[in-house]
C-alpha cells in the first residue's frame, strides 16, 4: 500500500494550480501531500486541489533537487545536455516526461558567433486547451537555460501535427499501462 505522507510547508511558497495554471501562494504551515515528485518539480494535493511547486522552492517541502547534468560525462555534447534536461520536464498530471510522451517535435541547436548556443524547441501538448501548457513550456526553457553554454532558448507550442498516443515511446506506454 502506498501511504501518502503529510508535509507541512516550512515557509511561504508560490505554486501553480493544476490544471488551470493559476498562480497561488501557499503559506507556511500549510499541510500538503506530494502526489508526484518527478523532474525536480512537485505536484501536491492541498485542500483537495492539485498544485505544482517548482524546484527552486523544494526547500519549502524539506526536499532537495539533484542536478541531472552532474551524471553526464565531462565530454558530453550540448545535445546530450539539452536532451538530458528535457527528459526532466513533466506534465504535473502525467508521470512521464515530455520527451517520452512524444511532445517534443523538434529541437534545433545552433552555435552563435560568441561560441554559446541558441536552442529552439517545437513542442506540443496532449490537449490543446491544457492550462498547464505555458508552465510546461517555461519549465523546458528554464531547464535548457541552466546549461552554461546556452545563452538563448525558445520553446514554441505547436499543434501540427496533432499529438496522439502513437507518438509516445514504449517506455511511456508501459508506464501508463498502455502496453
Amino acid at each position: 500500500m502506498n501511504e501518502k505522507k503529510i508535509i507541512i510547508l516550512n515557509r511561504d511558497t508560490f505554486a501553480t494550480l493544476v490544471p488551470s495554471g493559476a498562480h497561488i501562494m501557499l503559506h507556511q504551515d500549510t499541510e500538503v501531500t506530494i502526489t508526484q515528485e518527478l523532474g525536480s518539480s512537485f505536484t501536491v494535493n492541498v485542500y483537495g486541489n492539485l498544485a505544482r511547486i517548482e524546484a527552486k522552492d523544494a526547500d519549502a517541502l524539506g526536499k532537495t533537487v539533484p542536478n541531472p547534468l552532474e551524471d553526464l560525462p565531462e565530454d558530453a555534447t550540448i545535445e546530450d545536455k539539452v536532451w538530458t534536461l528535457l527528459h526532466t520536464v513533466y506534465d504535473p498530471e502525467i508521470p512521464v516526461n515530455i520527451v517520452d510522451l512524444g511532445l517534443v517535435y523538434e529541437c534545433q541547436i545552433t552555435q552563435k558567433d560568441d561560441k554559446t548556443y541558441n536552442v529552439h524547441i517545437h513542442m506540443t501538448l496532449t490537449a490543446p486547451g491544457c492550462g498547464m501548457g505555458p508552465v510546461i513550456a517555461q519549465d523546458a526553457k528554464d531547464k535548457v537555460l541552466q546549461i552554461p553554454e546556452v545563452s538563448e532558448a525558445d520553446v514554441e507550442i505547436v499543434f501540427d501535427p496533432p499529438w496522439d498516443q502513437s507518438m509516445m515511446s514504449d517506455v511511456a506506454k508501459l508506464e501508463l499501462g498502455l502496453l
